[in-house]
């Protein structure tokens, strides 16, 4: 029976982790928890003691039927009896390891490239150890950090070699309690998916590791609450079609006005009004908190949040995470909106800490924005605003297909024609006005009124965000239309009323407005 890798502990015995504690007590306590394998890893104690501690461990993962294996030392394993080891692409060969171990030992390598996995592959490794995902203290040689879409290209790849599927696959790297179901869901390959996740400080590091790993281990388990039905194998349409639109956003306008959900805006300090007006009239019931710390409790009000840098802060980026990870755990829809996200090192920084702080099921931006969160390197943003973009449309979709499959949610790239994907679909939005442009929020709304959408409609939220534009720009068509519009200061109070009376015409089932559609599927 081949080994079991759903929760696979590697040991640290570095003073700031193990924390003068008893190494073997906390293995010990991380199997009761349900560790299902473990690394003794030590880099810098001598031979015999190396040994010595190997044997202790031994004698408690052999009674408890889970394999021990012995990073890189292979003298080790053998003067104990280990049942394998696990090499990195500095120690020795696969091929040398198999001769000296035997054909029953466990040998996993650690790959952090498609090319070092393939390699590993055809050299008969029994696992693969994928990573590092995310950035961490514990192992300062990284090469590279390849995050969970990293971890996803190297699985699909090497489905495609003989004998994959008896290759066994964990991913390592930060990974605790906060990310796990995330990195697993975004990990996901429709050819090969990771058998299991591999922790360091988060169960050794932690004040009662049996309970970590309980807790790590039920996580692993179970779906997370943020997945969609949309990223899963179903039935839904590959094509977004005229009569679907016509057949569809109606009923999903309706559903908003009908249910009122609540819109948890973490905004910027200038657009809260409008944002709050907007949110009224597409139907939603609006609160403007930017405290963390009420964040759960929204949460469980079966909203969804906005995350706007508009205005960004240490303070509220901490802000951020807290509300971030509250609706992550119900399944709460959250939209980010990564304002001016290439004007400044900090906006920079900030992108990278939130996206790695959670699951966002919408990513919208304009041009600049979705090229500084795809992580295109040499633009530079001169402010918040949108400016002219560069990319062509064909360039445009191909960004946002590829950002949305990376991060498997849905991208919006804003501009005078919008882009939307969720990684398979794709379509283009014509319709708006340019006065959208010359007023101050409109954009920060646009997300504010996809977040309403997505909170009452999420068994397909491509569908529920195209909704959402729709309400949005055809009302702005239909305002700068009026004879009292004279400029954007006419403008708004008119946008508010026609997304107003959109509101009551789907309420009362008139489809008419939606034929005003301009979206070409692509």
């Amino acid at each position: 029976m081949p080994p079991n890798y759903t929760l696979y502990l590697v040991t640290d015995s570095t003073a700031p982790i193990l924390k003068g504690r008893d190494l073997a007590k906390i293995v010990k306590d991380a199997i009761d928890g349900g560790v299902t394998i473990v690394q003794y890893r030590d880099k810098t104690s001598d031979t015999a003691d190396l040994i010595r501690t190997a044997k202790e461990l031994h004698k408690i993962t052999k009674a408890a039927g889970v394999p021990l294996l012995i990073n890189d030392r292979i003298d080790v394993a053998l003067a104990v009896g280990t049942e394998g080891v696990h090499i990195g692409q500095d120690d020795i060969d696969i091929a040398t390891a198999r001769k000296i171990l035997g054909p029953e030992a466990i040998i996993g390598v650690t790959a952090s490239s498609e090319e070092e996995a393939i390699a590993a592959v055809k050299g008969g490794a029994n696992y693969l150890g994928l990573g590092t995902v995310f950035a961490t203290p514990t192992k300062e040689n990284t090469k590279s950090i390849i995050g969970a879409s990293g971890v996803r290209d190297i699985l699909s790849r090497i489905s495609q070699l003989p004998n994959s599927e008896h290759v066994g696959t964990v991913c390592i790297g930060g990974i605790n309690a906060a990310n796990v179901q995330r990195v697993l869901y975004q990990s996901h390959s429709p050819d090969k998916s990771l058998d299991g996740v591999a922790v360091v400080s988060a169960i050794v590091g932690a004040d009662e590791p049996r309970t970590a790993a309980q807790h790590l281990y039920d996580l692993i388990l179970r779906a997370p609450a943020f997945a969609r039905a949309i990223h899963q194998p179903s039935s839904l349409t590959a094509t977004i079609t005229t009569d679907l639109i016509i057949a569809q956003v109606p009923k999903i306008a309706k559903a908003l006005a009908e249910k009122t959900p609540l819109c948890h805006n973490m905004t910027n300090l200038v657009v809260q009004n409008i944002a709050a007006n907007v949110a009224l009239c597409v139907g939603a019931s609006p609160i403007m908190s930017n405290n963390g710390l009420e964040a759960p409790d929204l949460a469980k009000l079966g909203g969804a949040l906005v995350i706007n840098m508009g205005t960004v802060t240490p303070e509220g980026l901490s802000n951020n995470l807290q509300a971030l990870r509250a609706y992550n755990a119900v399944g709460g829809p959250v939209v980010f909106d990564p304002v001016g996200a290439g004007a400044t090192q900090q906006r920079r920084n900030g992108v990278k800490t939130l996206m790695a702080g959670g699951y966002f099921d919408l990513i919208k931006g304009n041009e600049m924005e979705i090229k500084a969160v795809a992580g295109v390197s040499g633009e530079q943003m001169r402010g918040v605003d949108s400016g002219p973009g560069t990319l062509s449309l064909e360039e445009k979709c191909a960004m946002v297909r590829s950002l949305a499959g990376r991060e498997r949610c849905l991208a919006l790239m804003t501009g005078s024609v919008d882009v939307l994907s969720d990684g398979r679909r794709t379509v283009a939005v014509m319709n708006g006005h340019g006065f959208l442009g010359s007023i101050t929020g409109s954009g920060c709304t646009l997300g504010t009124t996809a977040a309403a959408y997505l909170a009452v409609h999420k068994e397909d939220t491509l569908m529920a965000v195209l909704a959402a534009m729709l309400h949005f720009e055809i009302a702005a068509e239909r305002a700068a239309a009026r004879d009292e519009v004279r400029g954007p200061g006419t403008f708004v109070p008119a946008w508010l009323d026609e997304l107003h009376l959109i509101k009551q015409s789907s309420l009362k089932g008139d489809e008419e407005w939606v034929r005003e559609a301009k979206v070409v599927a692509l």
